[in-house]
This record gives structure tokens, sequence and C-alpha cells, in this order.
């Protein structure tokens, strides 16, 4: 008994032990965020200058803002693809009504319950029908963007004011922007309930077995058509910034973010929790986008060359996650 005890042990000793490919596997999404970081800055001095800093920061935090749902429907098991659609038909939305002669506040109302719509919509049918996800947020994700596109007949709409929302937008702490603390705050309370609440327990165990978790009481339906209500949200919330950041309502503006959201939740999977999406590895995975787009402006990129590279980085979050999950279930 005694040399068993001291031979489990050894193993944990062993196991506590330097082990450089788990902390590699871990923490190698920061690490590839510094060298990036220091690489630019070394190239170009001004990628690090405060303007630059201030406009990938804002960047940044609005995508973040949009792939915080995302993240946890993919953690889950599942697929939302209608995230960019949803944000381009709130953007027009807002856009419309200004335009028309409403108030930004009446615009911004408009803008999310365009989210929580949609967002109720695929929740409803995928959690509680049992439909397919990746079917039906493309079949959703289509219809918003169709119905982004008529609301400006197929061309973008331009605002002379951005409102409130433009003012906030450009309170500055420092270098950084208002919208940057508020959405670092938001990821902190996010953190917060996947590691330390029960939500994240239901989350994580939902991909891995998910009628195991039905069987111990867990209302799963609920808690899916909360996650999609969720995407949606913060997607519209998204589409509603994007309106006073760019100054105008870009109908086709999904586009762009559907390659970045999945590969920010993917590539994200690689921190921290191995193989797992999760929304420090995703707001890491969106500063390394922002900073690898900014830089590969200074430097002159064309946008094919940064196409390649978001491409690269998808496929190499799509490999870990997938590997990740096969290892996982080879064990259960």
């Amino acid at each position: 008994m005694t040399d068993m005890t001291m031979t489990t042990s050894e193993r944990r000793a062993t196991k506590r032990g330097p082990d450089l490919q788990g902390f590699f596997l871990r923490y190698g999404l920061f690490l590839l965020l510094v060298l990036v970081i220091l690489l630019f800055a070394w190239l170009r001095p001004s990628f690090i200058s405060a303007g630059n800093i201030n406009d990938m920061a804002r960047s940044a935090s609005i995508a973040a803002l949009m792939f915080l749902g995302l993240t946890w429907i993919i953690a889950a098991g599942e697929i939302d693809v209608s995230f960019m659609s949803v944000a381009a038909l709130a953007n027009m939305v807002v856009a419309g009504l200004v335009v028309s002669g409403h108030g930004w506040a009446i615009a911004c109302v408009a803008g999310l319950l365009v989210g929580i719509v949609f967002g109720f919509a695929n929740g409803l049918l995928v959690a509680i029908f049992r439909l397919p996800a990746l079917v039906i947020t493309i079949a959703t994700g289509g219809l918003a963007g169709s119905i982004a596109a008529a609301i400006g007949l197929g061309t973008s709409i331009s605002l002379s004011s951005t409102g409130f929302i433009g003012t906030l937008l450009h309170v500055n702490f420092g270098v950084l922007p208002l919208l940057t603390v508020v959405v670092a705050l938001l990821y902190g309370a996010a953190w917060f309930v996947q590691e330390r609440l029960t939500f994240g327990h239901y989350l994580y165990a939902l991909e891995q077995n998910r009628s195991a978790v039905i069987e111990a009481g867990v209302p799963v339906n609920r808690l899916l058509l909360m996650l999609y209500i969720l995407s949606g949200v913060v997607s519209s919330l998204s589409g509603i910034l994007l309106t006073a950041d760019l100054s105008s309502g870009q109908p086709y503006i999904g586009t762009s973010y559907f390659i970045d959201g999945l590969t920010a939740v993917l590539l994200g999977g690689m921190a921290l929790k191995f193989g797992k999406p999760n929304v420090i590895g995703t707001v890491t995975a969106v500063l390394l986008l922002a900073a690898l787009l900014s830089g590969a402006a200074l430097l002159g990129w064309t946008d094919a060359q940064r196409q390649i590279v978001r491409g690269v980085l998808l496929l190499c979050g799509v490999a870990v996650v997938v590997w990740a999950r096969r290892k996982t279930r080879a064990h259960i």
C-alpha cells in the first residue's frame, strides 16, 4: 500500500517537473502576441505611437465584443455563423433610422432589438426544436444580410453626425479608449462566470457529453437559448458601435468579421484551456489579429497577403481544437 502511495506521489512529482511542451501549449499564444508587438515596433516605430495604439484598441474592442457570445457557443459544441450578419443589420438599421430623422437613442434601441430577435430565433430553432445549428445560422445570417442590403438598396448610408455614441467612442483614459476599458471589464466578468460559477462547468460539459448533462438535470435548452441571445445582443451592440466608428451604415461589413471571428475563437482555444475556446484566449487572439493587421498595413502588405495570414491562423486554430477534442473524447 505504501509502495503504491509512493509510486503515485513520484508520478505526481514527475508531472510537476519542467514541462516545456505544456507551457508553450498553454501560454504560446500570449508569447506570440508579445513577439508580434515587439517585431512590428522594431520594424515600424510608429506602430507603438499613441494614435496607432488607440486605433488598434478601439477596433479590437469592437471585435472582441462581437465575438464574446460566439466563444461560449463554440465552447458548448454548437456554432453560430450569423453573428457578423446580425452586426451588419444592426449597423444598417441604426444608420437608416438616424438618416430618416429619428434620434440616436431610438436607433440604438432598434439596433439592439435586432440582436435580441435573431438571437432568440437561433436559440429557439437550435435549442428547442433541435435543428442543426450550422444550417439554421446560415439561414438566419443570410436573412439578416439580405435585409441589411435592402435597407440601403445595396449601398452604404453616410452619416453627418455620430451622436452620443461617437462621443463615447472618442473618450479616452490616457492612450486607451473608454470602450476598451469597458470591454476589458466585461471580459473580466465573463472570465469569472466561466471559471468560478457552475455555468462554466455546464458549458464545457455540453461539448463533451451532452446526454450526461441532461441526465444531471441541467436545463440545457434554456442554457443554449441564453447563449444564442447573448451572441445576438453583443453582435448588435458591435454593429451599433461600428455605425458611429465608421460614420456610416455598411451592409456588407460583416464579411470582414466572419473569418476574424472564427479565427479569434478557435485560435484562442490554444490558450490556457488547450483545445477549449475561452474568453481570455479569444481576447488575446483578437489583440493578435489587430496587431498583425495594423503592422501589416504599416509595412505596406497587400490585402491578399493579410488574408493569407488570417487563413493560416484559422487553420492553426481549427487543427488545435479538433485535435484536442478528439484526444479528450478518446479518454472518456
